[in-house]
């Protein structure tokens, strides 16, 4: 059974709601790590944290959802070359299903270990999802046989998916820890990493039939007849050049959007009035507020691209928006930061920090899931999970920076480091626009300007790179 030949359910494959199940619980089991690790960190009480400084938090995590995105590179080559995206996608959901439970591990019996068993379940979760997060998403992008325009339809259901497991994420595990401590919150992650490993063994087969059994390379290496990998073309080459290009604006959009775990998770936790009558919010309850409006608003966005028909933004144009929306949220955080005074006993209104995720909700849209279709359009079929891991490298790069960033918010101050990621923000959207033309010529009709999405027919291999 192949892309072409699988039973459809809402105008698409079966596989595609199979993939959204596998990756709604593993997203809810780094979402569920994710909305405690710094305030689990930091946490000076009796609940079991390690009471580390809000600087060495923020540097750990900014380290640690830098290599989250950069291990993919070697997981996609890996994949592509010996063991196939299906493989892959068990060995690394394994690995972070272990590193889960080693966080979850009751202090009394890892004393006077716990700083080690710490490290070492980070360890499983980082080289588990540079297995897992590639495959995954190239998996979406070969149930569709090329030119099939349901394809921008499909990463955006599959997100949809993505972002609902990071909802109940924030949801369970910031109750969990609140009530039951912080090894409760890393229990819930564990068992959602389960769940996904489960969906994956048991219906894989069944709902995706042969897809991502045979590594890439070996497949186009069969489907061609030739025993030697074959040169880049002069049309892979021009849309490598796109996917570097919108890489670098990548960095600069997730540098700033990934302040949620960090920067602006520790503001909710001690910089916001989250008072609701005699109800106090929970910190790890903002984390849901990204994936909540995410589901809101995404079938609504992908109406408004539909009715645009022929008027629809390129890609380029997409992430200036992107980027204009990523401003826009910070220009909120300045409110909040005014507000305050530079008196930071004073605590600033909650409906800041809604303000801020609703708008980086729209940016993320109009960016994330634009972004992984693009991919699977550009990139050649015998590197296309190396690519993908490539793409998720540079979130790699900007969760490094985004962590260095809201380290020096003691330096700095809040007021100054929200403003300046605005600013940027606001500059990268204007450079996109400007260069958006360029980069839609290279992309040679791969968003449906009637030539054929890889032109096969008519492309002439350039000198082996």
């Amino acid at each position: 059974m192949n892309a072409n030949t699988q039973s459809s359910w809402l105008g698409h494959p079966r596989g595609l709601f199979l993939l959204c199940g596998t990756e709604l619980w593993e997203r809810f089991s780094f979402y569920a790590m994710r909305a405690i690790l710094v305030l689990y960190l930091t946490d000076q009480t009796i609940n079991g944290g390690l009471g580390w400084t809000t600087q060495d938090a923020l540097n750990l995590y900014g380290i640690y959802t830098g290599l989250v995105y950069l291990t993919p590179v070697f997981g996609g080559w890996l994949a592509d070359n010996f063991l196939g995206q299906r493989r892959s996608i068990i060995i690394g959901g394994a690995l972070m299903a272990i590193g889960q439970f080693t966080l979850a591990l009751p202090n009394s019996f890892i004393d006077p270990y716990e700083l080690h068993a710490f490290y070492v379940g980070l360890g499983f979760l980082i080289i588990g999802n540079g297995l897992f997060k590639p495959n995954i998403s190239t998996m979406v992008g070969e149930l569709y046989g090329e030119g099939d325009n349901r394809r921008d339809g499909a990463f955006t259901i599959f997100y949809m998916g993505i972002n609902l497991g990071s909802l109940l994420a924030g949801l369970i595990a910031g109750t969990a820890s609140t009530h039951y401590g912080w090894k409760a919150g890393f229990l819930c992650a564990g068992i959602g990493m389960l769940m996904s490993l489960v969906i994956q063994l048991f219906f894989a087969q069944r709902f995706l039939g042969s897809i991502g059994i045979e590594p890439a390379a070996k497949k186009q290496l069969r489907e061609s007849g030739s025993n030697e990998k074959q040169p880049l073309t002069a049309i892979e080459r021009d849309r490598l050049k796109v996917i570097v290009v919108m890489s670098l604006f990548v960095i600069i959009f997730w540098a700033g959007f990934e302040q949620a775990g960090g920067l602006m998770n520790i503001y909710s936790q001690q910089y916001t009035d989250r008072m609701i009558g005699a109800f106090e919010v929970p910190a790890a309850w903002f984390q849901s507020l990204n994936p909540m409006f995410i589901i809101i608003m995404a079938p609504l966005l992908a109406v408004v691209w539909r009715r645009l028909d022929d008027n629809e933004p390129s890609s380029p144009i997409k992430f200036a928006m992107a980027m204009g929306f990523l401003a826009l949220g910070f220009v909120c955080m300045v409110g909040a930061a005014m507000q305050q005074g530079g008196d930071m006993s004073v605590k600033a209104s909650m409906w800041w920090l809604v303000g801020a995720y609703f708008f980086h909700t729209l940016g993320e849209l109009c960016l994330s899931p634009i972004g992984l279709s693009l991919i699977t359009k550009l990139a050649p079929l015998r590197l296309m999970s190396v690519m993908m891991g490539t793409w998720f490298c540079a979130n790699a790069v900007a969760n490094y920076v985004a962590g260095f960033i809201g380290s020096h918010v003691g330096d700095a101050g809040p007021l100054a480091i929200f403003g300046g990621i605005a600013v940027t923000a606001a500059v990268a959207g204007v450079l996109l626009v400007l260069c958006s033309s360029k980069l839609v010529e290279w992309m040679h009709g791969a968003e449906g300007n009637g030539v054929s999405t890889r032109q096969k027919s008519e492309e002439k291999p350039s000198p082996a790179v």
